[in-house]
Formats: structure tokens, C-alpha cells, sequence
């Protein structure tokens, strides 16, 4: 029997590629549910952790409550070392709390538009939590994929800063179709990381059913 899994993200990008994760690399003992598909069309999270593994596990678990579900939420970013780690924590309002995507790859290339190609060294990192309903404990999955930040951007495929993020074999993550994305990206790590937590979670509901 499948499980319901609440995936705590608005963002319909993400969610999608969550979907395709779980089909490339988790077996069927989940059925994932966006938070509108539980009457959680607006709700929110205040984001304002120090670390990544804070604002993923808050997510998770406010999710969670709100639903009586268990839960998946992600913090990820982009890492600049140029720029001192930034805009990493901040990376989806590096423009502004209002700003979109293109405003934020906009901003990043101007901050490094003086920096050599040698010195745009980046990487992508993203930690997983899962939480369930009425509980503190949290689990964690990490993953981090290198590369740098490119001079223009390049692809049209992917969300976020993936036209302007270069692999070492120079293509951007946005020239990258879902599938082999799947397979590289640092959510891809971050969910492998974690399948042991999620195995451990159906275990458990399955002895309680």
C-alpha cells in the first residue's frame, strides 16, 4: 500500500522534478501531494534559519502538523565563492523578497561581472528533511553538485539559476533534459541520501496500518 508523502513546496518547478526523482530512484511506496491537493493552498513558512537544515526541518515539520502528514521540504542554494557563499541561503530573493528568477541570475551576473572565468567557482547544495506529524525528530539528506557560474546564460530547460550554472563539462543545467538532470543534481543526492530515513518512515507505517 502506498503512503501519502506531502511535499512542502509551492513552487510548481520543484514539484515537479520531486515527482521524477521518486519515479527514477524511490520505489512505489509513496504517493506525493502537493499542499494545495491537502487544503494547504496558502500556507506558509517563515524561512529564517541559519543553515539550510534548519529552514528544511522547520518546513517539514510545520508542513507536516498542518496536514496530520508525513512530510518532505528542501532548502537548497547557490554557493558563489567569489562571493563569499553567497547568495546561499538567500539565493530564491537574492534580488528581492518579490523578485523571479531572471531578476536573481540578473543580479548574480553583475555581482561577478569583473570576476574571471578561473575565479567563478559555485556549487549547488540542497538539504532534505522528513518529518512526521506531531513529532520533533527530523531526518536529513544531503547533496551538493560543483560547478561555476558562467558569463551569459545558456538553456532553456530547468528553473532558477540553472541557465547561468556550469558543469565541468561546460553545459549549463538548464541544457540538461529531466532525466539526466535526475541523475546529477543535488536534489538526486539529497534524496539517495535520505532513502534510508524514507524507507524507515513506510516501514513504520506499514507496521501501523
Amino acid at each position: 500500500m502506498a503512503h501519502q508523502l506531502l511535499i512542502a513546496t509551492g513552487n510548481p518547478g520543484k514539484l515537479r522534478e520531486f515527482r521524477e526523482l521518486f519515479d527514477a530512484h524511490v520505489d512505489s511506496k509513496w504517493e506525493l501531494v502537493a499542499p494545495v491537493e491537502v487544503g494547504l493552498k496558502d500556507f506558509t513558512v517563515v524561512e529564517d534559519g541559519e543553515t539550510y537544515a534548519e529552514n528544511a526541518g522547520r518546513k517539514a515539520r510545520s508542513y507536516s502538523n498542518a496536514a496530520g502528514l508525513p512530510a518532505l521540504a528542501d532548502d537548497s542554494g547557490l554557493e558563489v565563492d567569489a562571493l563569499d557563499g553567497a547568495p546561499g541561503l538567500y539565493s530564491a530573493r537574492y534580488a528581492g523578497e518579490a523578485a523571479d528568477d531572471a531578476a536573481n541570475r540578473a543580479k548574480l551576473l553583475q555581482a561577478l561581472a569583473n570576476i574571471p572565468t578561473e575565479r567563478r567557482a559555485a556549487r549547488f547544495r540542497c538539504l532534505i528533511a522528513l518529518a512526521f506529524p506531531y513529532t520533533t525528530n527530523v531526518r536529513l539528506g544531503e547533496g551538493v553538485v560543483e560547478g561555476s557560474i558562467a558569463m551569459h546564460e545558456r538553456g532553456d530547460l530547468g528553473f532558477g539559476y540553472d541557465p547561468v550554472f556550469a558543469l565541468p563539462d561546460g553545459r549549463r543545467m538548464a541544457e540538461l533534459d529531466l532525466a539526466e538532470k535526475n541523475r546529477i543534481s543535488h536534489r538526486a543526492q539529497a534524496l539517495a541520501n535520505a532513502a534510508w530515513a524514507l524507507d524507515a518512515m513506510a516501514q513504520t507505517l506499514d507496521r501501523s496500518s
